[in-house]
């Protein structure tokens, strides 16, 4: 990204002699708020195939989901001024449900209004009670008896039954009794909780549909039922409600012997953290959602009442059942690398040069061939590798517990509290653990985040390490939908400082100092405010300045700071943040060089990229961290620099020049907090260039140059 003509004849206004006015960060929770209204905006969008505007209505509500259970308790709101442990006052906390009751009413009026008469219109219903004629209840009816009935059992509420413990985000009914029970009493109250193991959603046969495609839902089924799970009682007011609990594990790793056997027990309670969140029918009567309240300690605040389902993320079966090619994306096809052969050796590939691999625009297969080829050379004597997301089902273990297999040296740092993955780690380790591999559990009070794969193999009388770093998870399935950048290289200076953090890992020996990674807690932070703070020094003395950063967030203060000191002193800065950006940017006075821009698109952008220039001197590093304080300062993090000039610059323009310029999937952040969606590209060159007005998707240009169909149209 070289300087333009104008950049070139620019000079730094001189620094005023009184500071500027404090700089106002924006509210994290409601920038988290705001990116998932982003998320929401194409679900409403025209232009998308209608089942996948249902399936992103499914990922805002999944992302709400955790939002709730990691952030926005009620239980943190601080009980006076002196209450340190308070994260919400009062008025922030009342200000933030506001918000997200906003968006919620959002959610609701777009799945009622417009996705489910989209739907209706290619025949495709999920039908109520009151819809379905007299051979569809009967066929409904006959799916309770077999395959529900027998898997509940209501609870009455008395003295000796009290509120059933409920489970984090499980589907249950309240429902209020007319009469007396068996033995004389009124006990009104029944709680029926519905098993995980039903399916949300059943399709009908195709002999009382009508021709059409018909779903019924399971609380529909439950709902119509009712009356028949309570003989001699009238049913009164009823409702189905789901809570939300706080999910968030916390153990004190100073105070447990084993942290895998304490994170484990801790699983077994997470279903049933203290509520954060009460959903319930938007019909429930106040009695019962006033009940509700009180048996979870709710405020009012807390209670979500809905228009539809309690839980549309669950929804997502629905995208599963329907086989509807018309009403999806085209299929992607990635390719494999381009700048690899599959017919060639990786290690004798490497020692030409380094390799970047775009996924998923181009396929992780790349790198699940280059571990298998480790496996199976016999010339090849470790392997060490971190895992933080792999998935429950994996090719890539698999091959790693084939290299224990093979007698090679196998180094696993595991990370188990890696959140909402924590089972499947531990699962992985103890296996690994059990065939021989070398399980390390990474640093006490310390996420291991950084992503790297090492590999040492014999060569004639020396030993020469092949490695892989990459800016996303080792998750065959999430490479798919993330886009991120791999890079294998045999650089010895990088592949040494592989070597001594996998070392300090294992042995959490004093680290020494690196060849070219920075590393977090260690450096990382320090050594972004250098690169940030030289170049200010620059553009005070004259000299063309340039950042560019692209990250999945940015909320660390210190880093904000010194990107607000740079920016006054002249040097211009971009910043591509998919995420939650407390930075606001375009402030006169203030952040008048800063620019923040969001792109949402069809793959969930994950990549890390950091551009740093002063005259014709640019430098560029790829990480696993955000701009995050845990990032910087609680977990183990890489950053590590590109330094091929060609695949300097490859990264330049598909990472951050075609995401500057994307006209059709990208948000701007105004000065006051607010994203304002980009209607073609309004990002020109310096030089007073008129912007283009053609809608550009830097997403949809990568998939057309790296997609299998368009290679083979290429004649590539």
């Amino acid at each position: 990204m070289p300087p333009t003509n104008a950049e070139k004849k620019a000079v730094a206004a001189p620094a005023t002699a009184s500071p500027p006015a404090p700089l106002v960060l924006l509210d994290r929770d409601h920038a988290i708020l705001a990116f998932n209204e982003r998320v929401l905006d194409w679900a409403m969008r025209a232009d998308v195939p209608l089942i996948e505007r249902l399936r992103y209505l499914c990922i805002v509500s999944s992302n709400l989901d955790e939002f709730f259970e990691v952030r926005a308790a009620p239980h943190l709101i601080a009980n006076d001024a002196s209450d340190t442990k308070g994260v919400y006052s009062v008025e922030s906390f009342e200000a933030l449900a506001t918000a997200a009751h906003t968006l919620v009413g959002k959610q609701y009026a777009l799945y009622n209004n417009e996705l489910m008469p989209a739907f209706a219109k290619h025949g495709i219903r999920i039908i109520s009670h009151g819809e379905r004629n007299p051979v569809q209840r009967k066929w409904v009816q006959e799916y309770f008896e077999r395959e529900v009935r027998p898997l509940l059992i209501p609870v009455g509420l008395d003295p000796a039954h009290p509120f059933p413990q409920v489970a984090n985000k499980s589907l249950n009914f309240i429902v209020q009794l007319g009469g007396k029970d068996a033995f004389g009493r009124e006990n009104p109250i029944q709680i029926v909780k519905v098993p995980r193991v039903l399916p949300r959603l059943i399709r009908m046969p195709a002999r009382v549909s009508d021709g059409a495609t018909l779903f019924v839902a399971l609380s529909s089924i439950v709902r119509a039922h009712l009356s028949s799970m309570f003989a001699g009682r009238e049913v009164g007011d009823f409702s189905q409600f789901r809570v939300t609990r706080h999910s968030d594990l916390a153990v004190d790793e100073e105070d447990v012997i084993n942290l895998r056997t304490a994170l484990r027990q801790g699983l077994q309670h997470r279903h049933f953290g203290q509520a954060v969140r009460l959903e319930v029918s938007a019909s429930c009567a106040e009695s019962l959602s006033s009940f509700l309240l009180k048996q979870f300690d709710l405020p009012p605040e807390s209670l979500y009442r809905v228009h539809g389902p309690v839980n549309l993320a669950r929804l997502t079966q629905l995208i599963d059942l329907l086989d509807e090619p018309g009403l999806r994306y085209a299929p992607y096809r990635a390719s494999y690398p381009v700048t690899l052969s599959r017919a060639q050796s990786f290690f004798s590939r490497l020692q030409r040069g380094d390799v970047l691999i775009h996924q998923p625009f181009e396929s992780f297969d790349g790198v699940l061939a280059f571990l298998r080829e480790a496996v199976q050379d016999p010339q090849v004597l470790a392997i060490k590798q971190t895992i933080y997301r792999t998935g429950p089902n994996s090719e890539l273990m698999d091959l790693l517990r084939e290299a224990v297999r093979r007698g090679k040296e196998v180094t696993v740092v595991v990370e188990l509290k890696a959140r909402f993955d924590e089972e499947a780690n531990i699962n992985w380790a103890e296996m690994l653990e059990s065939i021989g591999a070398q399980v390390v559990y990474g640093v006490v009070g310390l996420k291991t985040h950084a992503k790297m794969l090492l590999v040492t193999r014999r060569e004639g009388k020396k030993m020469q390490r092949y490695g892989h770093l990459s800016t996303g998870n080792y998750n065959p399935q999430t490479a798919r939908l993330y886009t991120d950048i791999s890079h294998l290289t045999a650089d010895p200076l990088l592949t040494a400082d592989m070597e001594a953090v996998f070392v300090h890992l294992a042995s959490q020996s004093k680290l020494p100092k690196l060849n070219r990674m920075w590393l977090a807690p260690f450096d990382l932070h320090k050594n972004i405010v250098a690169q940030i703070d030289a170049l200010a020094q620059a553009a005070r003395q004259g000299s063309s300045t340039r950042i560019v950063a692209k990250m999945n967030a940015l909320t660390d203060e210190g880093l904000i700071a010194a990107l607000v000191r740079a920016g006054q002193c002249g040097v211009k800065i971009d910043l591509i943040v998919r995420g939650a950006c407390t930075l606001p940017a375009q402030v006169p006075g203030i952040t008048d060089n800063i620019r923040v821009r969001s792109v949402i698109g069809r793959f969930l952008e994950h990549s890390r990229v950091f551009y740093f220039r002063q005259g014709d001197d640019e430098s560029l590093y790829l990480s696993s961290a955000d701009w995050m304080n845990r990032n910087m300062m609680r977990r183990i993090e890489l950053a590590w620099p590109v330094t091929d000039p060609d695949l300097r610059q490859r990264l330049i323009d598909e990472c951050l020049v075609a995401y500057l310029h994307d006209g059709c999937d990208a948000w701007d952040l105004g000065a006051d907090g607010a994203y304002v969606r980009v209607l073609g590209d309004t990002h020109p060159e310096e030089g007073g260039a008129s912007p283009v007005l053609e809608a550009h998707g830097a997403q949809s240009a990568l998939m057309n140059r790296y997609g299998a169909a368009g290679l083979r149209t290429a004649g590539a």
